[in-house]
């Protein structure tokens, strides 16, 4: 499965398809349907399935994660990872920063408390061309990268007996 500038992904082998939750950030819609499909097309080409919902921002994404994570998705099947995609633009405030850190230490909380296979997607930019670089599936693909760790990371939870 190739990506970006001929970069490969190598397929993880998993004992089962991953069925993913993909929780999106809604405050800049069109870069988080754009990482989203960079997202899904690694969850397909892992014969996975997933699942969209929508928050409204960054800060919004680890209480979204923390709520699902216990609870069966379509089909009564819970989920084995996480994607959360999102993007901060700097603006003439503090509030980037208290955004950006906590959106973080939220979710990487719970990838260490709760063991959750959780993909960091929140662009924290300058711009919105900076975003747009690193959202596009032809670009930077980031959705796509966040997916792929994820599902790294829920190979590595059934190698260690977690999942």
């Amino acid at each position: 499965m190739a990506t970006r500038d001929g970069v490969v992904r190598p397929r993880i082998a998993l004992p089962r398809p991953p069925h993913v939750l993909i929780v999106e950030a809604r405050f800049y819609a069109d870069l988080a349907d754009e990482m989203a499909e960079g997202a899904i097309a690694v969850i397909r080409d892992h014969g996975g399935t997933w699942e969209r919902i929508a928050v409204p921002g960054a800060f919004e994404l680890p209480g979204a994660i923390a709520i699902a994570a216990d609870r069966p998705g379509a089909g009564g099947r819970h989920y084995d990872g996480f994607v959360a995609l999102g993007c901060v633009i700097r603006g003439e405030t503090t509030h980037y920063d208290y955004v950006c850190g906590e959106s973080a230490r939220g979710l990487m909380d719970l990838t260490v408390r709760r063991r959750l296979a959780i993909g960091y997607g929140v662009l924290t930019v300058e711009n919105e061309a900076q975003a747009w670089a690193r959202a596009r599936r032809n670009e930077q693909d980031k959705g796509g990268d966040v997916a792929y760790a994820c599902i790294s990371m829920i190979g590595l939870r059934h190698k260690y007996g977690e999942a």
